[in-house]
């Protein structure tokens, strides 16, 4: 008799997730399997929830109605869903009254990692001479290239994406899409949305859509 092979749970597994504000539903059937190593983009118009949807996955959010899992872990369990995933989005995910070392060096910490990975981190996204400059000081697209040392510092399993390209110029944006590529070089696992498919397409290996708060998949 031979052993039956382990299972590998997927990086997510997403059953009809809902959420609800009030009496709007903004999520109605959200169903999607992601393999650990995928890159999945997500598209849809302003209002489609694709927001809503990050937030709920990084623990941020709960969800009204269905269930799911990351890396094996229920979405319920907050505590080791944040363990596993990693947001960037819109808001200020940095202290603004702290300089970029300083901020890189608490998120260290608090994720055990050495503080002799800051500056390779920060030597990848252009920020080498920005070190010592304060988070408020800076352009909103350096806030940007702060964010993305943060990503690579931490390694999060799952990192949840919100609109990358948004407030870049052009050489953010080719920043930007380095990034991405770097990240799934490494075979990390990565959900992103974004408004403008013709960058995001050259990233991800899945694509899919959310529309009237269902997801359609590729």
């Amino acid at each position: 008799m031979t052993d039956s092979p382990v299972r590998v749970s997927p990086a997510l597994e997403l059953r009809k997730i809902a959420r609800r504000y009030g009496q709007n539903f903004v999520l109605r059937d959200v169903s999607l399997d992601l393999e650990r190593g995928e890159t999945l983009a997500l598209y849809g118009p302003n209002g489609a929830g694709k927001t809503t949807l990050l937030k709920i996955l990084a623990g941020a959010l709960s969800c009204t109605k269905g269930e799911g899992r990351i890396y094996g872990y229920d979405l319920k369990d907050k505590a080791s869903v944040r363990q596993h995933t990693h947001m960037l989005g819109h808001a200020q995910s940095l202290y603004a009254d702290l300089t970029v070392l300083e901020n890189l060096s608490f998120s260290a910490r608090m994720h055990k990692v050495s503080l002799e990975a800051i500056p390779g981190a920060l030597e990848r996204v252009g920020l080498e001479k920005a070190t010592h400059k304060r988070i408020r000081e800076l352009s909103a697209g350096m806030r940007k290239r702060a964010q993305f040392a943060r990503v690579l510092l931490i390694e999060s399993p799952l990192l949840l994406i919100d609109e990358p390209y948004a407030n870049l110029d052009k050489e953010g944006r080719a920043l930007a899409q380095e990034f991405l590529l770097e990240l799934r070089t490494q075979g990390r696992t990565v959900l992103l949305s974004s408004h403008e498919p013709e960058l995001a397409d050259l990233v991800a290996t899945r694509r899919g859509t959310l529309e009237g708060g269902v997801f359609y998949g590729e």
